[in-house]
């Protein structure tokens, strides 16, 4: 898959001559609901015997706009991992524009005209809740005003799995409240963070439970307090573990958030390796212990129902 990066206004000679079926979405989180668009899209462009292409923002119009969000922003996920989803759903060209001023500033007319006809789109496959300005202007009802005959457009319904919508903003609120299992659900796929193996307090380790601490980018989202069943990839190896995201509430108060990952079966030294992490299933909460060994007997018993956990799923 080829990424291009189009910064407003672009040069037209970034812009790949060929005609293209073309996907548009923030796509935050590729959950379900973008699938479906990207896979319709998919359908469009064999049918026509034409490369898919899709467009997404380097970020969220919040990061320009804040008082559009209310929930501050904290992406599901970053660009490169949004582009390694694409690709495996059968996007050939990913377009990730900058979402300036200047950008945010174009009329509906302006972005269809620049960025649907002038990147060669002959059919455009987008959800039936897309906006590409003020919603009340810039809706998939007036896109084919704008459009103007010159491309199709194909509109994917609501997604709804057991007859809930699929949302980034329910995904957003299943994490906030460690439902990573629910958040799961609705991705299709299990959530995944990157992040950088830093050097901790090393009280892991004294408790018979070493661990990595890993230093997750701060602009994507993590799972809310708790314990979880996850898997590790370190240096293209997938290995299982327990993840504790807290305060280490048990050696004192108002501590940091950190990230700590008992790997199973693991005795190596991996500081300063990017890993990326699986979040798999919610364990429990996080307790505050009268001592360290009530804390060690608890994470034994952690163990023991996390390695069951994976017998079941065959991993």
């Amino acid at each position: 898959m080829k990424v291009i990066y189009l910064h407003h206004p672009y040069q037209k000679k970034n812009i790949p001559a060929q005609d293209v079926v073309l996907a548009l979405g923030f796509f935050g989180g590729v959950h379900l609901g973008h699938q479906a668009v990207i896979t319709q899209a998919r359908l469009e462009a064999t049918k026509r015997k034409l490369p898919l292409a899709a467009m997404t923002f380097d970020h969220h119009p919040a990061v320009v706009f804040p008082a559009r969000h209310v929930d501050g922003v904290h992406y599901l996920t970053s660009v490169e991992r949004k582009a390694a989803l694409m690709a495996d759903l059968g996007v050939d060209i990913l377009y990730v524009v900058s979402f300036t001023s200047s950008f945010a500033h174009l009329t509906p007319q302006d972005f269809v005209d620049q960025y649907i006809v002038a990147l060669h789109a002959r059919a455009v496959v987008a959800g039936f809740d897309y906006t590409y300005g003020p919603r009340d202007e810039a809706n998939m009802a007036k896109l084919p005003q704008y459009a103007q005959k010159r491309f199709d457009i194909v509109e994917v319904p609501e997604f709804l799995l057991d007859g809930q919508k699929v949302s980034s903003t329910q995904i957003r609120e299943d994490l906030e409240n460690s439902d990573v299992d629910h958040a799961n659900s609705f991705l299709g796929y299990h959530y995944q963070t990157d992040g950088l193996v830093v050097h901790g307090e090393a009280r892991g380790r004294t408790l018979g439970f070493p661990t990595a601490n890993v230093l997750s980018d701060p602009w994507v989202r993590i799972p809310g307090i708790g314990i979880y069943a996850v898997r590790i990839k370190i240096g293209g190896k997938w290995w299982k573990g327990m993840a504790s995201i807290g305060r280490n509430v048990t050696f004192g108060d108002n501590r940091p958030i950190t990230i700590e990952i008992n790997i199973f079966d693991f005795d190596q030294e991996i500081y300063g390796e990017t890993v990326s992490v699986e979040w798999f299933h919610y364990l429990r909460g996080e307790i505050k212990f009268a001592g360290a060994d009530e804390l060690i007997d608890q994470l034994h018993q952690d163990e023991r129902n996390i390695r069951e956990y994976f017998a079941q799923l065959n991993l």
